[in-house]
């Protein structure tokens, strides 16, 4: 549907406006049209557009899909390379798929059409600059108002913030960040006979400062190399990446695209709704602390905020409201929060002792078994730990 007929009357009352079109906003959106509610889609660009992201779909994000969702695979991973800064490279294999490459603007836009055809409306080109709940704005209790950089507004019964890292409505909810990283990336195009010898496998490089790591994703006749580190090592990621392209003798090639982006995880105790107003994927800074991996966060954080915006929207009052988003926050920590406070401790473990983790994955099966299976999505890294006594006092020990 086109941006024309959602601003026919002013004074509409969406019952969902949802803040950003990446996987977080549309599985919101898609959550909340299904529901049966009017929904809006608010995003900045004009879609399909690129994202700074290594595009791994693990088994947590496919089970995160909506019904008949197609992937768009580029690639499906068999084999894992691992390196220790370029060193001691191991290849373990899996009969299996381990987990599938996507690229993002196809992804993201395949998802925003599932959200459309279950009924949510889309509008590109809006760039949001603030909410409001209370003020000259807001007509009464049960509303919020959106209001647009041109100084347009509308209105909403319920907003999602699902407007990436550094979200606009997460500073509204007051969404505070303890972690921050610097994500670099270079899409390669390369010759047939360099993208064969990559097919069907990535190399993970535990990199040299402490909790870095790159990766090599083969996309058909592209692999998208990245590294990613704490934020405030600029200078040092940099050369991380260069060196690492060059150690992969893929110097030689021009990159079509080369951007970085930050990525920021969540303190225990941020906020994740205020309000009427929920956040999830990036703007709720959800993510795993540990690999960075975002896309299963976003949408199944995504999902969650839809089902409950839904509930706040019904609201007739504020102490109703908070209650749904109380339940919501709950929802969230007692899946996402919980593998979060795992990753947690794996990256303090990975940080110190970056040959260990090696060691184990590449030389004792069981840690192998593990990585296939949390990727594969028949367990999460929370789970293995809550489970297998091995597993959970290892880390334990570690942790000291």
């Amino acid at each position: 549907m086109s941006s024309e007929n959602s601003s026919v009357d002013a004074r509409q009352v969406w019952d969902v406006v949802v803040v950003g079109a990446g996987p977080a906003g549309a599985s919101a959106a898609y959550a909340a049209a299904v529901a049966g509610r009017s929904v809006l889609i608010l995003e900045k660009a004009e879609l399909p557009r690129y994202k700074t992201c290594g595009g791994g779909i693990i088994g947590p994000s496919r089970d995160a899909l909506p019904p008949g969702f197609e992937l768009p695979f580029q690639d499906r991973v068999h084999a894992v390379t691992f390196s220790l800064d370029g060193k001691f490279a191991r290849t373990r294999r899996s009969r299996s798929m381990l987990f599938g490459l996507i690229n993002r603007p196809e992804f993201d836009q395949q998802l925003v059409e599932h959200a459309q055809k279950a009924g949510a409306e889309l509008r590109t080109g809006a760039t949001v600059s603030r909410v409001e709940q209370h003020g000259p704005a807001v007509p009464d209790r049960r509303t919020v108002a959106v209001v647009l950089a041109g100084g347009e507004t509308v209105l909403a019964r319920a907003v999602i913030g699902a407007d990436g890292s550094a979200s606009r409505i997460g500073a509204h909810v007051g969404v505070k960040l303890d972690q921050v990283d610097l994500g670099l990336e270079a899409e390669i195009p390369v010759p047939e006979t360099v993208a064969e010898d990559w097919a069907g496998r990535v190399l993970i490089d535990w990199g040299p400062m402490p909790g870095s790591y790159g990766w090599v994703f083969p996309k058909g006749d592209t692999l998208t190399v990245g590294v990613i580190s704490a934020r405030g090592e600029g200078a040092a990621t940099k050369r991380y990446l260069e060196d690492f392209i060059a150690r992969l003798g893929l110097a030689g090639f021009e990159p079509s695209l080369s951007s970085g982006h930050l990525t920021r995880c969540r303190s225990d105790d941020s906020p994740l709704s205020r309000g009427r107003v929920l956040v999830c994927g990036d703007a709720a800074g959800l993510l795993e602390p540990w690999t960075r991996e975002g896309i299963s966060f976003a949408l199944r954080s995504g999902r969650l905020a839809g089902e409950w915006a839904v509930r706040i929207a019904e609201a007739h009052d504020a102490v109703d409201a908070r209650r749904q988003a109380l339940n919501y926050a709950f929802a969230i920590k007692a899946g996402l929060g919980v593998e979060m406070s795992v990753g947690r401790r794996m990256l303090n473990v990975f940080e110190r002792r970056p040959g260990l983790l090696h060691t184990a994955i590449t030389g004792f099966r069981p840690a192998w078994n593990a990585f296939a299976k949390i990727t594969r999505g028949s367990t999460t890294l929370a789970e293995l730990v809550r489970t297998h006594p091995l597993a959970g006092r290892a880390l334990s020990r570690l942790d000291r």
